[in-house]
């Protein structure tokens, strides 16, 4: 098992306004384990806890209550110092907008959110313009 500081090293780890840190991936990608993942896309199942989100590549998530129950656990979950994903095919679009919206829950302002996510771990996250809208009714 990997330690906090080694977590924080990994690629695609991205550390929230808050100091918390979550993992981007694709879902197909081999990785070490995590405590906890938020599936965006069908794929392999991990054999950590996860929850998956019904969210069609290049859109936003089907069902946005659940969306946001899942991220806001995810959130909890990096709080309290777990090794929390964020996972979808390409790990850029869903992941990316996930990742966003995790940075607002944690306080950072939505104009904000997309430009810090694209610095801190993908340039092309949040792919769509119905995603970047998406993004502004998450606080």
């Amino acid at each position: 098992m990997i330690d906090a500081q080694q977590w924080s090293e990994q690629s695609g780890v991205l550390v929230l306004p808050s100091g918390a840190t979550v993992r981007g991936r694709r879902v197909a990608a081999a990785t070490s384990p995590a405590d906890f993942a938020v599936l965006l896309a069908p794929g392999p199942v991990p054999a950590w806890p996860h929850r998956r989100i019904r969210w069609p590549d290049f859109w936003i998530p089907l069902d946005r209550a659940d969306a946001l129950d899942a991220l806001r656990e995810a959130l909890r979950r990096a709080h309290d110092g777990e090794r929390v994903e964020v996972a979808c095919r390409g790990g850029v679009g869903r992941t990316g907008t996930a990742l966003a919206a995790l940075a607002i829950l944690d306080g950072l302002p939505v104009e904000r959110a997309v430009p810090f996510v694209r610095a801190g771990y993908h340039p092309k996250a949040v792919e769509t313009p119905w995603q970047r809208r998406w993004l502004r009714r998450v606080s």
